[in-house]
């Protein structure tokens, strides 16, 4: 079966430059990858014989031969042929992996074209600090210092890994680069430089210090400042404060992760407070007054209006917790909990025997459902 001309399958001219060659290709090329292919032969082996035309085209001394003899200078039968398999297939490594970023550069994060290897290899870790702060504290916001174990920059060398002031050299393995290239099939497969662990760049004479790392340990001492309305869960970022990068490198970032403790009075639910008050039984009858007290510590006056029942709530607004961006507080519900009298003496019992006989219609709610009780067990008597 002939083979198709290689000007066709890359969709392009004979008179195209080696710049459309090259932009051709790496569109025929994402078209037809297996990857966006699967289970389609007729894409697969279009897909190779693509690759197969820009390893010609793509090469200036190929190309020139496949415009003079056509596909019989690659077919061992002229005396200058070339042989399609060999090194020095000219640009076709560039612009595959430039395909292969094109199509999978989104998934790892790089959908800016490509990254810069050595600085992300000489980025610092990024750092936690579990905090804990009482609920006080998470309402009106705290300022302190924390005390950060962790590794900054080499006083000794400045932060270059370097002895004497001495600065890196480019790695020769990879030019500097970081990343060293490897032909695979129809795959160019990019790695990270063995020489210099991706950061491009090698140290002769190290620092005695550091040890080349430009950096060494060290307990840092910060202050931080906790703005109220955090609650449990809450992350603070502080950048840069991570640790310092390898050689020069960007710090990473301390992220502050906020644990509020549980309060003897108060319960959170959201910007929400929730205090339950144990009430005596003739306040809840009678109705009365009490004081409540606030998170600011301070107290407030309510009203226990006459009849009020078990686990009535009262609402304070704007006596809750402060939003952490700004804006209204949320609100203080005050629980009622009637309380049942104990260790009753004699006179106190009759009393409330009488007062029990003197109140056989003043409790609706245990009239209605004895009534209900009484008339399901006639139903099924």
């Amino acid at each position: 079966m002939p083979k198709s001309d290689y000007y066709d399958l890359l969709g392009c001219s004979k008179s195209a430059s080696e710049v459309e060659i090259k932009k051709a290709f790496r569109t025929k090329a994402k078209e037809l990858h297996p990857d966006r292919n699967s289970g389609n032969d007729s894409a697969t082996e279009k897909f190779k014989q693509v690759n197969e035309a820009y390893e010609i085209l793509g090469d200036p001394n190929k190309r020139a031969a496949y415009d003079r003899y056509g596909h019989a200078a690659f077919e061992g039968n002229m005396g200058g042929g070339f042989n399609s398999g060999q090194a020095g297939g000219g640009d076709f490594s560039s612009a595959f992996s430039d395909v292969f970023e094109d199509l999978f550069g989104d998934f790892m994060g790089n959908s800016g074209g490509r990254t810069n290897t050595t600085q992300r290899a000489n980025r610092g870790a990024d750092l936690r600090y579990n905090m804990r702060v009482n609920l006080e504290e998470a309402y009106s916001g705290k300022k302190t210092n924390i005390d950060i174990p962790t590794s900054v920059s080499c006083n000794n060398c400045g932060g270059t890994g370097a002895q004497s002031g001495a600065s890196p050299t480019s790695c020769p393995t990879c030019s500097g680069v970081g990343k060293v290239r490897a032909q695979q099939g129809f795959f160019t497969v990019e790695r990270t430089c063995p020489t210099c662990s991706g950061r491009g760049q090698i140290i002769k004479n190290p620092c005695r210090l550091c040890n080349g790392q430009g950096r060494v340990e060290k307990s840092k001492k910060l202050s931080v400042s906790i703005p109220a309305g955090v609650e449990t869960g809450t992350r603070i970022r502080l950048t840069g404060e991570g640790e310092a990068g390898i050689r020069g490198g960007h710090s990473g970032d301390l992220y502050i992760f906020i644990e509020v403790q549980k309060h003897s009075l108060f319960e959170r639910e959201g910007q929400d407070l929730y205090c339950r008050i144990p009430i005596a039984m003739t306040t809840a009858t009678l109705g009365g007054d009490l004081e409540a007290p606030t998170l600011d510590g301070g107290k407030t006056r309510v009203k226990i209006p006459e009849g009020a029942q078990n686990n009535k709530q009262l609402r304070l607004r704007g006596k809750g917790m402060p939003a952490i961006r700004g804006g209204a507080k949320g609100d203080l519900y005050i629980e009622i909990i009637v309380e049942t009298p104990v260790n009753l003496n004699s006179e106190q019992i009759d009393l409330l025997k009488k007062f029990e006989k003197s109140c056989e219609n003043n409790s609706p709610a245990n009239q209605d459902f004895f009534g209900r009780v009484k008339k399901f067990w006639s139903a099924n008597s």
